[in-house]
C-alpha cells in the first residue's frame, strides 16, 4: 500500500527526497519488524487490558505442575495481538497484487478464524473440549488445498532457470514474455525464463532438485505432470496440517511457542531472500523464485510480531496466545516453507516442534500398547508433550523455554547451512 502512495505522490510532484528507498526489499523489511513490534507492544497492552475487562480467562486443569495454579485466570486468546501485528504492517510495506502475499494474508485469517473459534467455545461457552478436532482438520485441509492448488496453476509461481537446465530436467512449460539475461561468473550471457513447475530443493544431495513429477507413475513426462497434483496437494495438506498441530502443541509453557516460532521466522526470511535473488540462488545452486523477495517482508512482520508478543508472554506469561496464535503460527511456518520450496527442511528448522509432536504420539502409542499388553498403561515420558516432561522433573520453565531456544537457534543456522551442505 505505502509503496503505491509514494508513487502516487511521485506522479504529481516528481521525486524527493528518500522516496526510492521504498524500493529496498532491506528497507521494507526493516520498516516492517520495527512497525510490527511497535503494534504488539503498544496496542498489545491495551487488548490484554480489555481482555482482562472482559474476563477472557485461561482455566488450567490441575495436572502437578510447579507454578501452575498461578496461571489461572490469566488472559488468553492473545493471538489476535500477533495476527494485529503481522497484517498491519504487510498492509502497508508489501505489494498486495503479489500471489505469495496474497497467499500468505489467506493463510493468516483463515487459521486465525479456526483458532479465534476453537478459543471462543472454550472461553465464552465454557466447553473445554473447544472445537471439534474433525473440524480443524477440515480447515487445515482447505488451506492446503489452496496452497497446493494456487502453487500449481497460478503463472505467478514460477522457477526462473535456464533453457539448457530446463531442458536437461524436460521442463517445458514456459511462461511467455518474461525471459531476461544475467550474467554467469565466468562472463558469459545466459538466457533465463520463468518455467511452471513442481521442483523443490532437496538438503545434502548435490542436484540439489527434486520434482514431485518424476514420482508419479505415468507412461509419458508429459502425462506425469499432468497428474503432479495427486502427490504434491497431499504433502502440501500433510505439512500444512502437522505444523500446525506441532505448534499448537509447543504452546504449553510460557514464551516457548513464541519464541520458536520467531526463530523459525528469522530463518525464513533468510530462504525468501536468497531463492529470491538471481546471483546468491545461481551461487548457492539452489531455486532461483521471482517474487519470492515480498516474503521476506512477510518474514519480517511475523518477527517481529513474535517478539513483540513475548515481551507480554515471557514468563510469567501476562497474556497467553490460545489457539487462535499458535494455529496460525503454525499455518504461517507450513505456508511459507512450501511457498518457498524448502518444504523437505521442515523437519530440520522446526525440529522443537517436531520433538514436541513425537513425544506425545509416542507416549500416546506406548500407553496403548503396553495397556493392550500388560493390562496397564506405562509412560516412556513422565508427561507429554515434551517440554512438561522436564518441568515435571523440577526444572523451571524459563530454564526449559532458555533451552529449546538454544537448540531451536542451532537448528536454523543447521538449516541455513544444508543450502550449501552437498
Amino acid at each position: 500500500m505505502l509503496i503505491e502512495i509514494i508513487e502516487w505522490l511521485k506522479s504529481i510532484f516528481g521525486e524527493f527526497g528518500g522516496s526510492g528507498l521504498i524500493n529496498y526489499v532491506t528497507f521494507r523489511a526493516g520498516v516492517a519488524t520495527i512497525l510490527s513490534l511497535i503494534i504488539s507492544l503498544v496496542f498489545g497492552g491495551r487488548i490484554i487490558r480489555f481482555l482482562k475487562k472482559l474476563q477472557v480467562g485461561e482455566t488450567v486443569r490441575d495436572l502437578g505442575l510447579e507454578g501452575q495454579k498461578q496461571k489461572d485466570g490469566t488472559p488468553t486468546m492473545g493471538g489476535i495481538i500477533i495476527i494485529m501485528a503481522i497484517l498491519i504492517p504487510c498492509w502497508l510495506m508489501t505489494k498486495l497484487d503479489n500471489v505469495y502475499i496474497i497467499l500468505m494474508i489467506v493463510s493468516t485469517v483463515w487459521m486465525g478464524i479456526i483458532g479465534f473459534i476453537d478459543d471462543y467455545i472454550k472461553v465464552f461457552l465454557k466447553n473445554k473440549k473447544g472445537l471439534r478436532g474433525r473440524f480443524k482438520i477440515m480447515g487445515q485441509v482447505g488451506l492446503g488445498l489452496i496452497i497446493g492448488v494456487t502453487m500449481l496453476v497460478n503463472d505467478q509461481v514460477v522457477v526462473r532457470m535456464d533453457a539448457k537446465e530446463a531442458t536437461r530436467l524436460h521442463i517445458t512449460e514456459q511462461i511467455k514474455g518474461d525471459s531476461i539475461f544475467i550474467e554467469e561468473n565466468r562472463g558469459y550471457p545466459e538466457l533465463r525464463a520463468d518455467y511452471k513447475t513442481s521442483l523443490t530443493n532437496v538438503p545434502f544431495l548435490k542436484g540439489n532438485r527434486l520434482d514431485y513429477s518424476s514420482l508419479v507413475p505415468a507412461p509419458t513426462r508429459k502425462k506425469a505432470q499432468d497428474w503432479v497434483w495427486i502427490l504434491f496437494v497431499p504433502i502440501v495438506i500433510l505439512i500444512v496440517t502437522s505444523v500446525s498441530n506441532a505448534a499448537n502443541l509447543t504452546d504449553g509453557i510460557d514464551g516457548l511457542a513464541t519464541g520458536v516460532s520467531g526463530i523459525i521466522g528469522v530463518t525464513l526470511g533468510i530462504f525468501a531472500y536468497v531463492s529470491s535473488n538471481a546471483i546468491i540462488s545461481s551461487y548457492l545452486g539452489i531455486l532461483h523464485l521471482p517474487g519470492t523477495e515480498e516474503l521476506v517482508i512477510f518474514a519480517a512482520c511475523f518477527t517481529g510480531a513474535c517478539l513483540g508478543f513475548l515481551w507480554h508472554n515471557s514468563f510469567p506469561a501476562s497474556v497467553f496466545m490460545g489457539d487462535t496464535g499458535s494455529l496460525t503460527l503454525g499455518g504461517i511456518i507450513a505456508a511459507m516453507a512450501i511457498l518457498l520450496r524448502k518444504e523437505l527442511l521442515v523437519p530440520i528448522f522446526c525440529g522443537v516442534f517436531l520433538v514436541e509432536n513425537l513425544s506425545v504420539v509416542i507416549q500416546v502409542a506406548y500407553f496403548k500398547y503396553t495397556k493392550r499388553k500388560y493390562g496397564e498403561g506405562r509412560r516412556i515420558f513422565r508427561m507429554s508433550p515434551l517440554h512438561h516432561h522436564y518441568q515435571k522433573g523440577g526444572m523451571h520453565e524459563s530454564k526449559i523455554v532458555t533451552r529449546f531456544l538454544i537448540i531451536s537457534v542451532l537448528l536454523a543456522v543447521f538449516a541455513i547451512l544444508t543450502l550449501k551442505i552437498r
